[in-house]
C-alpha cells in the first residue's frame, strides 16, 4: 500500500471488485477488516479473501505475512500459482464475471458512483498486471473488453450526467490501456485503432487527464512505427493538456519522453534540454498527491530510465550508463517489465563502451519470459547485432547467443 500510495478505502475496493471477478458477486469487505490485517488481528482471511488480496497486489499469501488456518508457522503458505497460469485464469474469470455483469436485463437501473467505483477498481488491476507481465496479448483484449464493458452499462442503463461522464472516462483509460499493451508487445498495427477510439472517449468524456495519457502513448506509438516527426507533434499535445500546468509530475513525464523523441532526431541540445525541464518539474511535484493508477508507475526510476534511452539514441554511452544504474537502485520490485528494459539498455551502454563482459553479464539478468516480450525483445535483438559486429569470435559473444538460442 505505501509502494503504491495506496489508501485503505482503495484496497478495500479493489478486493471487493477482485472478489466479484472471482465469483460474480461484488465482495462485502469493509475497511475495518483491512485495518485488522494492517495491524496484525487477522492473520488467517478465508481462501476467498486471501485469494483476493493475492490478485490484487501481486504478492502470494506468505509474502503479505498470511498464514493458513490452523497454523502457527508464517513459513506454511499455499504453494504460489505459476505466474502465466494464474494471469490466463485470473483474466478468463475476470473476462466471464464482466460478461455477467452486463448482461442485458429486463428493466434498466440507474448507475451510480458505485459502477464507477468497480470499473476503476478493475482499471487498477489491469494496470497492476501490465507493471508485473508487460503488454502481453491477454492484457490488451482483457483491456478491450472492459472499455466494451463500461460503453455497454451506459447503453443500457440511466444515469446522471455525471456518472455517464465518469464511466466515459473509465472506457477512455481502459482503451488507452489496450492501445498501450498492443505498443508494449510490439503489435503496433493493432495499437492504431485504438487510438481514434480512445481520443474519441476522452473528449466524450471531458477528461483531461486520460487525454494526456493517450496523446502520451500515441507519440510512443509513432517513434516505434518510425514516425519521429509525429512522435513530437503527440508528445507535445501530451504537453500541452491544462494539468501539466496544474500538476509538474504529468509535465515531467512528457518532457522526459519528449527528450527521447529529440534524440531519435539527433537534436542533443533539445533532448537534453528536455531532461533537464523534466528534472526541475519532477522535484517540484507532490508525490503525496492522489493521482490515476496509470499515473503511479511514474518516479524518479522512470524519469532515469527515460533518460537512458535518450543518452543510447544520441551515443552517450557513459551518461547513458550512469542513468540505467541510478534507474535500477531506485526501480520498485513489483515492475518487472521495466527492470528487464533497464537491464538491456545497460547492457547496451556497456557494450558502447566496450565492455563486453559486464555488457553481456548485464543481458543475461533479463528473465526467458521477458526476453521474448516485445520491447525487450527488440532490445536484445539490437544488443545482439551490435555484439556479434563487434566482437564475433569473442567468448562472451558465443556465450550470449547459446544464451539467447536457449531463452527463445
Amino acid at each position: 500500500m505505501a509502494g503504491h500510495m495506496m489508501s485503505v478505502g482503495e484496497l478495500t475496493s479493489l478486493v471487493n471488485t477482485a472478489i466479484g471477478d472471482l465469483t460474480g458477486a461484488y465482495g462485502t469487505i469493509h475497511d475495518r477488516h483491512v485495518f485488522k490485517l494492517l495491524r496484525g488481528e487477522h492473520r488467517s482471511p478465508n481462501a476467498l479473501l486471501r485469494t483476493a488480496l493475492e490478485t490484487v497486489t501481486g504478492r502470494t499469501a506468505t509474502e503479505l505475512g498470511f498464514v493458513p488456518r490452523g497454523s502457527t508457522d508464517p513459513k506454511l503458505s499455499p504453494a504460489p500459482e505459476d505466474d502465466p497460469v494464474y494471469r490466463r485464469a485470473f483474466l478468463a474469470a475476470a473476462a466471464a464475471a464482466g460478461a455477467s455483469l452486463t448482461a442485458p436485463t429486463s428493466a434498466q437501473r440507474r448507475l451510480g458512483s458505485a459502477d464507477v467505483d468497480r470499473m476503476n477498481a478493475k482499471l487498477a488491476a489491469v494496470v497492476s498486471m501490465d507493471n508485473k507481465y508487460g503488454g502481453t496479448l491477454e492484457l490488451q483484449e482483457h483491456a478491450a473488453a472492459l472499455a466494451d464493458e463500461a460503453v455497454h452499462l451506459q447503453n443500457t442503463h440511466t444515469a446522471s450526467s455525471r456518472i455517464r461522464s465518469e464511466l466515459y472516462g473509465v472506457a477512455a483509460a481502459f482503451t488507452a490501456s489496450a492501445m498501450w499493451a498492443a505498443i508494449d508487445g510490439q503489435r503496433l498495427t493493432q495499437a492504431e485503432p485504438y487510438l481514434n477510439k480512445a481520443v474519441t472517449l476522452a473528449g466524450l468524456a471531458k477528461n483531461r487527464f486520460v487525454l494526456y495519457r493517450v496523446w502520451g502513448h500515441a507519440a510512443i506509438m509513432y517513434r516505434h512505427l518510425g514516425l519521429p516527426t509525429d512522435a513530437i507533434a503527440a508528445g507535445e499535445a501530451a504537453r500541452a493538456t491544462p494539468i501539466t500546468r496544474c500538476d509538474p509530475l504529468y509535465a515531467s513525464l512528457a518532457m522526459a519522453r519528449l527528450a527521447t523523441f529529440h534524440a531519435d532526431q539527433g537534436d542533443e541540445r533539445g533532448a537534453l534540454r528536455s531532461i533537464g525541464l523534466a528534472q526541475t518539474s519532477f522535484d517540484s511535484a507532490d508525490s503525496a498527491k492522489h493521482r490515476p493508477p496509470w499515473m503511479g508507475f511514474y518516479d524518479q526510476a522512470e524519469l532515469d530510465s527515460l533518460a537512458t534511452f535518450a543518452f543510447l539514441r544520441l551515443g552517450k554511452w557513459d551518461e547513458a550508463e550512469r542513468h540505467a544504474h541510478r534507474c535500477l537502485a531506485g526501480l520498485r520490485p513489483d515492475l518487472e517489465r521495466n527492470h528487464a528494459l533497464t537491464y538491456a539498455n545497460l547492457a547496451l551502454a556497456q557494450l558502447g563502451q566496450g565492455d563486453i563482459e559486464p555488457a553481456v553479464a548485464s543481458a543475461r539478468i533479463v528473465p526467458a519470459a521477458m526476453a521474448r516480450h516485445g520491447r525487450v525483445s527488440m532490445l536484445l535483438n539490437d544488443f545482439t547485432n551490435r555484439l556479434t559486429a563487434l566482437a564475433p569470435r569473442s567468448s562472451d559473444t558465443t556465450a550470449w547467443l547459446e544464451h539467447r538460442k536457449a531463452a527463445a
